[in-house]
């Protein structure tokens, strides 16, 4: 008994969090076991075990790799670029006046404006290929790590940087010792939105414009009333959004380590 509780206590978070999934799975799978549907409402329903024999015989016949392949890589691409450009930009909009000022305006102004519409221009001008999705996952992931990054920095202790400052670092050793530990948890906060807007992008993109891909798979499905294909989509789109979001939380308490206050999910 002993060790089940210390096994409990150490894992909490996962127990807790995967046995409530596996609960929500068991009350969805007996819904038409417990309660007679409509016959207008049973033909747009379905359950856990259908949604499997669905994505099975999707894998069999070979259909799911292909739209899996090019939505995971509108995904990585376009999440990779947003990494690439916002990270930097945030580090140094933050500590630099001159370039704050030069980018703000824009940085404001594109981030309030929705995503969907660039679409049809980045259609127009990059066609329906993979490329016009990338850059819609770009956008759309580009602004909450650059903007959480921005901020990061903003909320450095100016302390920690004078003291820094008063042993002869230089701005490379100021950002690499005060400025980057500090802005971790903006950053990775930023980061974790940025997966969601990254997903949201791959869907929305390939909803308006594709022939191929997990979105236009669920738009095709949709529009012939193939309630179970939907689910498969939208449950690979969830797995990925988790597995990812884990990853970073999982990067996060190993670099924060150092933290005497960190709370230690995993």
């Amino acid at each position: 008994m002993t060790r089940l509780v210390q096994i409990y206590t150490e894992r909490e978070h996962q127990i807790l969090g995967g046995g409530f999934i596996l609960l929500l799975i068991i009350a969805w799978e007996s819904v038409p076991h417990l309660v007679t549907l409509p016959r207008a409402l049973s033909l747009f329903f379905t359950t856990p075990s259908k949604v499997s024999e669905t994505f099975y015989e999707l894998v069999v016949q070979n259909e799911f790799q292909t739209h899996f392949y090019v939505s995971a890589v509108e995904f990585l691409l376009g999440l990779g670029l947003a990494i690439l450009a916002g990270l930097p930009l945030g580090l140094i909009m933050g500590r630099s006046s001159v370039v704050d000022a030069m980018f703000d305006p824009y940085v404001t102004a594109l981030n309030a404006t929705p995503r969907i519409v660039f679409l049809p221009l980045l259609i127009l001008w990059l066609g329906l290929g993979i490329w016009s999705k990338v850059m819609i996952v770009f956008i759309g992931a580009l602004f909450p790590l650059l903007i959480n990054t921005y901020e990061g920095v903003k909320n450095v202790d100016r302390v920690l940087v004078n003291v820094v400052r008063s042993f002869g670092a230089n701005e490379w050793q100021v950002m690499k010792m005060v400025v980057l530990p500090n802005s971790l948890p903006y950053v990775v906060a930023g980061l974790r939105l940025a997966i969601g807007r990254a997903i949201l992008g791959v869907v929305v993109g390939e909803f308006y414009g594709a022939t191929k891909g997990l979105g236009s798979m669920m738009a095709k499905a949709a529009s012939a009333f193939q309630v179970d294909v939907v689910f498969v989509g939208a449950a690979i789109f969830m797995g990925i959004s988790l597995i990812f979001t884990l990853t970073v939380k999982r990067i996060e308490a190993n670099l924060s380590r150092w933290r005497p206050d960190v709370v230690k999910t995993f």
